[in-house]
Parts: structure tokens; C-alpha cells; sequence
């Protein structure tokens, strides 16, 4: 009876965030939706603000659960951002986590409302979310899917590809592409200032064997399995980043080995005083409640008033219907 109620517990860690995540949204939506039409007259830039403003809000809730909720401890190494900058942020993928590391640095630059991402295909079907997240960029992952040490035949298959085109064999990271990134940045460079290529390590994330497992999905990571994320950044000016698209797969892949050392300094250096952590010195970062804390009471109060009401209720289920229909029109339109 203890064990069940032990378990329970720990399931109800991530039932409650994502309950609140999940059930925010068409709050969200209707908000965004009526100072779309509000604005509709008024030039962009007002409408652009209060969007990022919007974006902000909820970007800061989700942070307030993987931060403050979780407890998680942000190690940060290397340039670490100081002053707000037009950047392409480049990751390596490992977890559904990921695109929130991003957020975790943004944050700390007061640019959390300007985060976008390119994603897969798949996930612009997200119901009421995927329309939006769509049409951002921004945060790449070059390798395109996520590295997990169980699926041997995808880093096999991935380290075959860069044999064959003469690139060196990665071990922790695939092997990334140039398309996302090379489109992105000429689309970009006339407002660029840099590049952070971000290298990110969830430590826990091996077996009991000492062997790299795969990292801590949303759940596992709401549930407090993570105790610390230990990032590296390395800035690189815009200048010394080569515009053709054969050198830049050059320097890509390079930026990648450069990653992959890191990570087998993390996970396989023979000293174990050098394990589980990154070259240098670290910084441990801690995100004030006062900037995600407001975010969540403004999301969750305004939701619960709106289903305090039978009409409130009724606009609420039609967002999320209609919501997620005209998301889906609007991406087979743009496809």
C-alpha cells in the first residue's frame, strides 16, 4: 500500500504541471486571438510587441514548472549571454526537454518573448500550438532528430552517412545537416549579431554501468528525475562564420566535434573528478520566482474564471475544437 501511494505521488509530480500547461492553452489562444483582431488596424510593430509580450507570459509559466517546480539546478559554462542579441541558437537534441533550454537562457537575457524555433513536420500538428510554433525560428537542431544511445541502428545509420562523406565519425551527437542552419542564417545575417552553438548534458543520463542512457523525457523530467543540466555556450560572431553553404557544412560539423568532445569529457573521461561536468568553470544559475511566478497566477486565474461560467465554459471547448481545426487548415494551406 506505501509502494502504491509512493507511485502515485510521483505520477501526480507531472499530472499537475502538464494539467495546467495543457489546460492554459485555450486561455492563451483566445487572448492572442483578440488582440490579433484588435490590432488588425494598428501598424506591426504594436501588434508585435503585445505578441511577444503574450508569448512571454506563457513561455515564463512553462519555465516557473521546469525551474522553480522541478528545482532542477542550471549549470551554465563558457560565454555566458549578458545583453539581449539577435542570434541563431544551435543545440544538440537528445529530449522533448530541449526546446525549454532554450527558454532557460532566454530567460536570463530578458528575451523569452523573441524565442522561435524550427521544428519537425510533425509537431506544427500540434492541436492549437502548432500553427503558432510553425511559423518560428530561431532555435536549430541541426542533427534533426533526437540522439537516444538505445537506438543504435539511427546513430549506425548516421555515422555511416558521415563516413561516406568524409566527415569525422561523431560518438555522442549525430551527424548534423546544413539546411535548417544555412537558410536560417542567410535569411538572417542582415539582423545577426552572433551564434550561440549550445552544448547540453542532463546529468543522470547514465545507467548503472556508467554507459550513456536515453535523457529524461517531459514527464520523467517533471517527475524531479534531473537534478541538474549543466549547458556550455560558445558566442561566435556573425563575421567568422562562413556564408556558402559547402563551407558552412564544413564549420557545422566542426561546431559538432567540437560538441562531441565535450560530451565525451562528460561522459567517458577516465578521471572521474572530470565527469559529469564540462571543461572550466561553472556558474550555478538560479531563476527568481518573481520572474515566472506572475505568468502562472495571470494564465491559471484567467482560466478558472473562464470555466466558472457555462458560457466561459462553452468558449473554452470551442477554442480548443475550432481552435485545433483551423491550426491544421492553416498548416495544409502553408505546406
Amino acid at each position: 500500500m506505501l509502494l502504491s501511494l509512493v507511485l502515485h505521488m510521483h505520477s501526480v509530480r507531472c499530472v499537475l504541471p502538464a494539467a495546467v500547461l495543457l489546460g492554459t492553452a485555450p486561455t492563451y489562444v483566445l487572448a492572442w486571438g483578440a488582440w490579433r483582431l484588435l490590432s488588425a488596424l494598428l501598424p506591426s510593430r504594436f501588434y508585435q510587441a503585445v505578441d511577444d509580450r503574450l508569448y512571454c507570459v506563457y513561455q515564463s509559466m512553462v519555465l516557473f514548472f521546469f525551474e522553480n517546480y522541478t528545482g532542477v539546478q542550471i549549470l551554465l559554462y563558457g560565454d555566458l549571454p549578458k545583453n539581449k542579441e539577435n542570434v541563431i541558437y544551435l543545440a544538440n537534441h537528445q529530449s522533448t526537454v530541449d526546446w525549454i533550454i532554450a527558454d532557460i537562457l532566454a530567460v536570463r537575457q530578458n528575451a523569452l518573448g523573441h524565442v522561435r524555433y524550427v521544428l519537425k513536420d510533425g509537431l506544427k500538428w500540434l492541436p492549437l500550438y502548432g500553427c503558432y510554433f510553425s511559423q518560428m525560428y530561431l532555435v536549430i537542431f541541426p542533427e534533426g532528430t533526437r540522439y537516444n544511445p538505445e537506438l543504435t541502428k539511427v546513430i549506425s545509420a548516421s555515422q555511416a552517412f558521415a563516413a561516406q562523406e568524409g566527415l569525422p565519425v561523431l560518438k555522442h551527437v549525430l551527424t548534423p545537416r546544413i539546411k535548417a542552419t544555412h537558410v536560417a542564417f542567410d535569411s538572417m545575417k542582415d539582423y545577426l549579431d552572433a551564434v550561440y552553438d549550445v552544448t547540453v548534458a542532463f546529468e543522470g543520463s547514465v545507467d548503472d554501468k556508467g554507459q550513456r542512457k536515453e535523457a529524461p523525457s517531459m514527464a520523467e523530467f517533471l517527475c524531479k528525475e534531473c537534478p541538474k543540466i549543466h549547458i556550455h555556450i560558445d558566442r561566435i560572431d556573425k563575421k567568422n562564420i562562413p556564408e556558402e553553404q559547402v563551407s558552412m557544412k564544413r564549420w557545422l560539423h566542426e561546431r559538432f566535434e567540437i560538441k562531441d568532445k565535450l560530451l565525451i569529457e562528460f561522459y567517458d573521461s577516465p578521471d572521474p573528478e572530470r565527469r559529469n561536468k564540462f571543461p572550466g568553470e561553472s556558474v550555478n544559475s538560479k531563476l527568481s520566482l518573481k520572474k515566472t511566478l506572475p505568468s502562472f497566477l495571470i494564465l491559471s486565474g484567467l482560466t478558472a474564471g473562464l470555466l466558472m461560467t457555462e458560457a466561459g465554459r462553452k468558449l473554452y471547448v470551442k477554442t480548443w475544437i475550432y481552435g485545433t481545426l483551423i491550426g491544421c487548415l492553416w498548416v495544409s494551406i502553408k505546406a
